[in-house]
């Protein structure tokens, strides 16, 4: 497995096979990518020169749909060729073989001309995207955007008994601010027995 520095560098090989096809300068590249592979073998060279025509014509008779997946798929192949390639050499000859991958990018990377498509950010180096203090930092974003404090939280949720709304203690009846009460008054029949008493209250307007 590749240290990740080597990683990196056959990843951005990949990514630079891409973005030059097709371009102005595509010869120069291509043979150079080629002549990295093939080491002094012409055979090997040659057959690495038809692998790149094909990811030409790959990329270029694209759907446009499907243009995106295309450039994807080839970046991907074209890595994990570089990754094999520098694997199978000893430590010493990667180590020289990654010096010349380097300086081949360095060369003729800067030639190729970075695109995007609609909505898209395009960049020939590196990119740095930060925010700071509250504010948004993003390469793209598709619809609206905002800051603002964040919502209350809602109550937490209890047993339905406990939002119930509280109910009012009894009250005895009491008499009106106008009515008087008079002191029970005595009946007396003489048939009756004896005498009893009742209470009975009278409103009296003020």
């Amino acid at each position: 497995m590749l240290v990740e520095a080597l990683a990196a560098l056959a990843a951005a090989g990949g990514s630079a096979v891409v973005q030059a096809a097709g371009t102005d300068a595509w010869a120069g590249f291509r043979q150079a990518v080629a002549g990295w592979f093939g080491r002094g073998d012409g055979r090997q060279e040659r057959a690495e020169l038809e692998r790149l025509e094909r990811t030409v014509t790959a990329l270029q008779t694209a759907d446009p749909a499907q243009a995106e997946r295309a450039r994807i798929s080839q970046e991907a192949s074209w890595q994990a060729r570089i990754e094999a390639a520098l694997e199978n050499l000893d430590e010493e000859e990667r180590g020289r073989a990654a010096d010349q991958l380097r300086a081949l990018l360095a060369r003729h990377v800067p030639e190729v001309r970075v695109t995007a498509g609609p909505g898209g950010v395009a960049t020939g180096g590196g990119m740095d995207i930060h925010a700071e203090e509250g504010s948004i930092a993003a390469g793209v974003i598709h619809g609206g955007a905002s800051i603002g404090p964040p919502p209350a939280a809602d109550p937490p949720m209890g047993r339905a008994d406990r939002h119930a709304p509280a109910r009012s203690p009894a009250r005895h009846p009491t008499p009106c601010a106008d009515q008087e009460v008079f002191p029970p008054a005595i009946t007396v029949s003489p048939s009756a027995g004896p005498a009893r008493s009742s209470f009975t209250p009278r409103h009296v307007p003020r």
